[in-house]
């Protein structure tokens, strides 16, 4: 069993940047894959990043390569996603999903997830 906890969300201006932090309990969080997901209002939630439990491979929305970092420290508990150069189209919940092997794009391999944390870009 895996309990995840979002934070760092806020409101925050075109251009600038925002860490979120997932924090997690459970045994198993240092063997499980873990990612981020985002829902804009309107939309169907999409897969922003992904990272393996070592940390050592990562998976991204193309998209969003470029801008956004995700990392994780496993003696912490935690995964982190970076985000520079937020725009408007980035506003969104944000949630982080752990339960897979591999940080797959696919929501559906994921057990576990947190009650997302609300990032809004203003123009």
């Amino acid at each position: 069993q895996v309990q995840l906890v979002e934070s760092g969300g806020g409101l925050v201006q075109a251009g600038g940047s925002l860490r979120l932090s997932c924090a997690a309990s459970g045994r198993t969080f240092s063997t499980a894959a873990m990612a981020w997901f985002r829902r804009a209002p309107g939309k169907e939630r999409e897969f922003v990043a992904g990272i393996t439990w070592d940390g050592v491979n990562t998976n991204y929305a193309g998209s969003l390569k470029d801008r956004f970092t995700i990392s994780r420290d496993n003696a912490e508990n935690a995964v982190y996603l970076e985000m520079n150069s937020l725009k408007p189209e980035d506003t969104a919940v944000y949630y982080c999903a752990a339960g897979t092997t591999w940080p797959t794009r696919l929501s559906s391999e994921y057990h576990y997830w947190g009650q997302g944390t609300q990032v809004t870009v203003s123009s």
